[in-house]
């Protein structure tokens, strides 16, 4: 286990050093030695932890979005998502260090068009929120993890926060934008709202039986099919028609 942490904390410190000198000089005038001698370790270290140079930022990127996840995790259900964004998002809520990685990212992610060579690495952590918060929802809807529909939700819902991430980043740094912690909480609850497919922002209650919605009628859902009306008349424990005997013989009904 401390093993894990040591390398875990070895890439992020990498990442660290990686990312401020991508700022500073672009990442084609950036190369892996002069990151591996800004962290003070052997270039092969560098490359025992990362398959490029571009890629040594996932850890950075990644850590962000483990930290949103933490907190959707820890959502109670009696709670909404714009009460859950005021009480635990924000600067004054996170430790120093988070907030100056914070930072970083919000510089690296406004350089995205100068720079695509790390678009790979920012959407690899964005599948790394996505599925995580596959789980969040399935946990909060009381579904099943692999349902079609929560990993649409889930993968609708990601493309809303990175697109927010993106907006607000590039408005911020490339046009000096500023915003209040309220207002960019407002605006995320507003896109993931928006992009979400289940009803999950709102407070819920738990599914009692496999069929319950919790009164929220859902498109395609069992418990809308019109035609369960007709299976009514469906004989117990089979798919044929039900059938009565007149007058001597079987009539079938419609």
């Amino acid at each position: 286990m401390s093993r894990n942490l040591t390398r875990e904390n070895t890439r992020l410190e990498l990442s660290r050093h990686a990312a401020r000198l991508f700022l500073e000089r672009g990442v084609a005038g950036t190369g892996g030695d002069e990151i591996a001698a800004a962290a003070g370790v052997a270039t092969r270290t560098l490359w025992r932890h990362f398959r490029s140079k571009e890629s040594a930022v996932e850890p950075l990127f990644a850590q962000s979005s483990l930290r949103f996840a933490a907190i959707l995790r820890r959502w109670p259900r009696d709670v909404s998502i714009e009460e859950l964004f005021a009480a635990h998002l924000g600067p004054d809520r996170q430790a120093a260090e988070d907030t100056a990685d914070d930072i970083l990212v919000v510089r690296l992610l406004a350089r995205l068009p100068e720079e695509p060579a790390l678009r790979s690495a920012w959407l690899m952590s964005c599948h790394i929120g996505e599925e995580h918060l596959t789980e969040i929802i399935a946990e909060r809807l009381d579904r099943p993890r692999g349902e079609f529909e929560v990993r649409l939700c889930a993968a609708t819902v990601t493309a809303a926060i990175r697109v927010v991430d993106e907006t607000v980043s590039l408005a911020a740094v490339k046009y000096g934008l500023k915003t209040t912690t309220a207002e960019v909480n407002a605006h995320l609850a507003q896109a993931i709202r928006e992009a979400s497919t289940l009803p999950f922002c709102d407070p819920v209650t738990p599914r009692i039986w496999p069929d319950d919605t919790a009164g929220e009628s859902e498109p395609g859902r069992r418990g809308d099919d019109p035609r369960r009306a007709e299976g009514q008349t469906r004989s117990a424990g089979t798919d044929q028609p039900a059938t009565r005997k007149s007058s001597g013989r079987r009539t079938r009904i419609p």
